[in-house]
């Protein structure tokens, strides 16, 4: 029990250790007045864009944890699910093991929604579905699209194989859908179930999904320079590799993980160009959210403290 618990933790710990070691050598001939003037570089429009692209990022993030109560046939107020589903995401991604660091944050959010550890179970299956779906459909369209694009990563030609690969990952989402057609059997692990959403969610599902990956990914895209940038596509597809790369990692928040991924991936650009749109994805995606979900915590507890109080008088 005790190794299961230190076992995602150490993953994570190696991982940073490991990405920053070879970040450190990838910038060892960048000085920090580059990436200031990289950063200074960015038009104003830039930094709107991106901002914009945050915000469109987290109120389709917020619409996992709604889809997921739909299904469930649970009626929450609509502040109350976004102000929970912000939180469990600004707070994961920095945490690093999001699957499980947002089932926390989840139940004791949920808990006092009337929500049981199983129904919560579910929640999280079908956000986490939710995200891996997307990932899968935007990633075989982005392979079909742009055939060359695991050259960047790989000196083997891998174009005559792309359209192979696209179709590996369209498979799930088509079984998946498929699944919820044919109103297959739930998925049982132990006393655990999860039933198949309808297919009015399914196409929620692969709406919200998608809208959520193509925002998070503009909030670089819009802060590269103009010069060199290979197009939104190939920023895409480098920004789902890399951004699948730190989950796997449990890297809190995939440090070092996402940003050797992607000077790998545009290492045609300028590195100082990469790493200041890097961190203005950081600010936007994950600092100032993180920032803003510690306050919705603290005022969540002190009204969860006040309610105690006022139920004992």
């Amino acid at each position: 029990m005790k190794l299961k618990r230190y076992f995602w933790p150490t993953i994570g710990l190696a991982a940073v250790t490991f990405s920053i070691w070879i970040l450190l050598d990838e910038l060892r001939h960048i000085s920090l007045d580059d990436v200031q003037d990289s950063l200074a570089a960015i038009p104003v429009s830039g930094w709107g864009l991106s901002i914009l692209s945050a915000l469109v990022a987290y109120i389709a993030l917020a619409g996992y944890d709604h889809i997921a109560l739909i299904h469930l046939g649970k009626r929450i107020s609509w502040l109350f699910v976004s102000l929970c589903s912000f939180t469990t995401y600004a707070l994961s991604h920095n945490i690093g093991g999001s699957v499980f660091s947002g089932a926390v944050i989840r139940y004791r959010a949920y808990a006092t929604k009337g929500l049981t550890g199983q129904e919560v179970g579910s929640l999280v299956a079908i956000c986490w579905f939710t995200f891996v779906l997307s990932t899968l459909s935007v990633g075989a369209i982005v392979l079909f699209l742009a055939p060359d694009l695991p050259e960047r990563f790989s000196s083997l030609d891998f174009e005559k194989f792309s359209g192979a690969s696209a179709m590996v990952f369209l498979a799930p989402v088509i079984a998946y859908i498929f699944g919820s057609w044919l109103h297959l059997r739930p998925l049982r692990i132990g006393s655990f179930e999860l039933h198949y959403p309808r297919l009015p969610i399914v196409a929620r599902q692969l709406t919200i999904g998608p809208l959520e990956i193509l925002a998070a990914c503009a909030i670089i895209y819009f802060a590269l320079p103009q010069t060199g940038n290979p197009g939104y596509l190939v920023v895409l597809g480098v920004f789902l590799v890399s951004f699948s790369a730190a989950q796997i990692s449990h890297a809190p928040g995939g440090l070092g993980v996402l940003e050797v991924v992607f000077l790998a991936g545009l290492s045609d650009m300028e590195v100082a160009d990469v790493l200041a749109a890097l961190l203005i994805f950081r600010l936007l995606y994950l600092i100032i959210p993180f920032i803003l979900s510690l306050g919705v915590v603290l005022l969540f507890e002190r009204a969860q403290l006040q309610q105690r109080d006022d139920a004992d008088i």
